[in-house]
């Protein structure tokens, strides 16, 4: 007699172990992805806005010729993609600009901030609510991050030019990232994937291009295009369409706790190449501030997946969903989550 018990387990670690590999690879590509943006910011090359001009590029024309040759319509309405692209535009925008004034390190350790946008986000616009613990791992990791500004403001020293001015604009950075990834996952789980992957950049592509025209454009004509520079702004556009294409995977199998935990290795990938890259010392303040990132996302996962103690995210946004969902005359109901 078959063990079914046994192979649903064994199916359910194999999908785990599968999910951990994406989202290594997610990881991966978004710490190239901030290597890269660094390496432009050290060649002397200031247009944020043009470094996500080409990956948003590469992902109209790849999954635009997909879409195109099923022919159908579309599934949401065009205006919320063009909403969706310029929230994405200004995130990356403000992300990329700090590396012109802060360190690799910082950046990525401060993109962490996401998650606790994201909780706002939910809190006031999904009814979503949390439990105390949930609340505590929450603190426990923006306490985390609070030292990395603590350093940067020169109480043991940070990278970079402005550090200070350059985390502000992380900061900034994430606001934009929560509001964009609520917006994703709605589509994301409730529309079409290939959809998605191909009007969001597509729009992004649109806003991007009408800022490089008015703030970028000057910059331009006076950019010298070398070999490094050529091989920076190719690897970032690489990374980051490997980012975006597969990052939807991660959140739809996942869910938010396992995808924040896979893209926190990317902040110790920037520590590595902090150290063996730029040649430069870390200081023990980011080690300290890591582990404590990673405990209180720990606690908040832990927690997050516990439905006797708090209707979690994924729970309460499919509701949400659900009730937009039937409004629209349509039925079904899927998974839903936030990423941070």
């Amino acid at each position: 007699m078959v063990d079914f018990a046994w192979w649903r387990t064994h199916l359910t670690w194999r999908r785990t172990l599968y999910v951990l590999f994406l989202g290594q690879i997610v990881s991966f590509s978004m710490a190239v992805g901030s290597f890269t943006s660094s390496l432009l910011a050290d060649l002397g090359v200031d247009v944020p806005l043009t470094q996500m001009f080409f990956p948003y590029a590469l992902l109209t024309l790849f999954y635009g010729s997909i879409l195109v040759y099923r022919r159908r319509k579309l599934l949401l309405p065009w205006y919320w993609y063009l909403l969706l692209g310029f929230i994405d535009v200004q995130g990356n925008y403000l992300v990329n600009e700090a590396y012109q004034y802060s360190s690799i390190t910082s950046v990525t350790l401060l993109d962490c901030w996401t998650i606790v946008w994201a909780i706002i986000l939910t809190w006031f616009f999904l009814g979503t609510r949390y439990s105390v613990w949930q609340l505590i791992g929450a603190a426990i990791s923006v306490l985390g991050l609070g030292l990395v500004m603590l350093s940067d403001a020169g109480v043991s020293g940070g990278g970079g030019s402005k550090p200070l001015l350059g985390d502000v604009l992380v900061i900034g950075g994430t606001v934009f990232f929560a509001m964009s990834n609520v917006g994703e996952e709605f589509c994301v789980k409730k529309k079409d994937l290939v959809e998605v992957l191909t009007m969001l950049p597509l729009f992004g592509l649109l806003v991007s291009a009408v800022q490089i025209a008015i703030a970028e454009w000057t910059t331009l004509e006076s950019l010298q295009l070398t070999k490094d520079r050529i091989l920076a702004f190719a690897g970032y556009a690489g990374s980051l369409f490997v980012f975006y294409s597969l990052a939807p995977f991660v959140l739809k199998m996942s869910g938010a706790a396992l995808f924040n935990l896979s893209l926190l290795t990317s902040d110790m990938w920037a520590v590595v190449v902090r150290i063996f890259i730029y040649r430069q010392e870390v200081d023990w303040i980011y080690y300290l501030s890591f582990l404590m990132v990673v405990i209180g996302l720990i606690l908040y996962s832990v927690m997050e997946k516990d439905p006797q103690d708090v209707t979690s995210i994924e729970n309460m946004t499919d509701t949400n969903y659900q009730l937009l969902h039937d409004e629209n005359g349509a039925a079904g109901a899927e998974d839903s989550r936030v990423r941070p």
